[in-house]
């Protein structure tokens, strides 16, 4: 059976960049093969943060993850730090892992120059990350687009520590949506919607009000001219288009000739009004779940029982093969 795995930082907000990109795609993947979706709550301590923010996010984006869609029958939610292998896994692929490879990676480069003084997490982390989805015999990562460089790293150690070490790992393929794999900023479309770094007017996350929705989108960015289309000179519209068709399943070219001479006034709203539906059934099982705090930790749980079970044999092949001493 098709093995499916990914992760998703409990960092910021979660917005309809992250539905897009990850969420939705979670839930379609699940239906294919034995899926693991992780809460990465380990990657979010590579920049300052706050402890008790860390827990509330964390517990928010697993009701998030259930909320929209994930089925504990069917799939394993777990928290990173709930399964020790994670960390083991990523101090010995560290040991395939070139320096320059790191100092390389896009995400290092830009947090490291925000932040000033990067930590040694930050450069590590996406070794981290690789044996997140390497310890499971992952065989498909459903990313958002943004994640190509670090899916790659991922596939790269595998290849390297496979070459030195005799065929341990499966080398994982990255599944990236066709339309939506990268929401972009309602203000700026030539900027990524994102939980931190978009601006609030541009950004729309899972649980704004329906009205706060529907203003955001009547003020978004659009473009010269009243096309409604698709293309390259018209990234705002090219962004609308496909925050619509992600919402209702109608495809860009058929969004297109719906909107045909309507001019942006109506299709801005129309947009606006198909995310406040696929929204709405979203944001009432958030809070529900979100009540149940006890229900959703025990969830976690069990979660993590089962990814300690599909994780510990490929740590101890791992540590058999690199010549470790085994009990």
């Amino acid at each position: 059976m098709t093995r499916v795995f990914s992760g998703i930082k409990p960092t910021g907000d979660a917005t309809l960049g992250n539905y897009s990109g990850g969420f939705r795609q979670y839930v379609a993947t699940q239906e294919h093969g034995d899926a693991l979706f992780c809460i990465v709550d380990l990657h979010a301590i590579t920049v300052e943060y706050d402890p008790d923010e860390l827990r509330r996010r964390t517990l928010d984006l697993a009701a998030m993850l259930f909320a929209t869609g994930l089925d504990p029958q069917r799939s394993v939610v777990f928290l990173q730090s709930h399964v020790p292998a994670h960390a083991e896994a990523a101090w010995l692929l560290s040991a395939v892992t070139s320096y320059g490879q790191l100092g390389r990676m896009t995400q290092f480069k830009e947090k490291g120059d925000q932040q000033g003084a990067a930590t040694a997490a930050l450069f590590n982390y996406p070794v981290l990350m690789a044996g997140d989805i390497l310890l499971h015999q992952t065989d498909i990562v459903p990313i958002g687009d943004d994640q190509r460089q670090h899916l790659e790293l991922a596939r790269d150690v595998a290849e390297r520590f496979n070459a030195r070490f005799g065929e341990t790992f499966v080398v994982p393929e990255g599944v990236y949506p066709e339309i939506g794999a990268r929401i972009m900023d309602l203000q700026d479309p030539l900027g990524k919607m994102g939980k931190t770094g978009s601006s609030e007017q541009g950004t729309i996350r899972m649980l704004d009000e329906p009205d706060v929705i529907r203003r955001k989108f009547k003020s978004a960015v659009t473009d010269s001219g009243r096309e409604v289309r698709r293309g390259d000179d018209k990234p705002g519209i090219t962004n609308l288009i496909d925050i619509l068709s992600v919402s209702t399943g109608e495809s860009p070219e058929a969004i297109e000739a719906r909107f045909d001479g309507e001019g942006y006034g109506p299709f801005k709203t129309a947009v606006g009004e198909a995310v406040v539906e696929l929204l709405a059934p979203i944001q009432r099982r958030y809070a529900e779940l979100r009540v149940d705090e006890a229900e959703l930790r025990r969830l976690l749980a069990v979660g993590a029982e089962k990814a300690s079970e599909s994780a510990e044999p490929t740590l101890q092949t791992m540590y058999d093969r690199m010549g470790f001493v085994r009990g």
